[in-house]
């Protein structure tokens, strides 16, 4: 399978995946806090560092392989894996400064981001 394809069908069941805990939480834990989100985050930099540390220890999976299960199925399940990923990364480089930069930057940039194209959109539509 092509790269591409691979990260595509990957993609796609992580989407899926990511709507079914989503929808399970709700029934479980109610709308009150966003359990389904922390769950996926959660779960999905759970789940890369298991692939990530299979990949470098136990497992000599092809590229195309670890293309759909990281890129594709935890990229559609959650990008919260892979900014786990990147952030634990830099710290065991013992670039302290660079992933706390990191770590602020992502999380409050995101969240202004958002803000902002709500904001955007708020005044657009009104």
């Amino acid at each position: 399978m092509m790269p591409w394809m691979a990260v595509a069908a990957g993609g796609a069941l992580g989407a899926v995946l990511r709507h079914g805990v989503n929808q399970l939480m709700l029934q479980v834990a109610g709308a009150n806090f966003p359990w389904g989100t922390l769950t996926v985050n959660v779960a999905g930099s759970l789940v890369m560092g298991f692939l990530i540390g299979a990949f470098a220890h136990l497992w000599d999976a092809s590229q195309t392989l670890r293309l759909f299960l990281t890129v594709g199925i935890l990229g559609g399940f959650t990008t919260f894996s892979a900014f786990s990923l990147d952030s634990v990364l830099l710290l065991q480089k013992g670039q302290i400064f660079e992933a706390i930069s990191y770590i602020l930057c992502s999380v409050l940039l995101s969240l202004g981001g958002l803000a902002l194209g709500m904001m955007l959109i708020r005044m657009v539509s009104a």
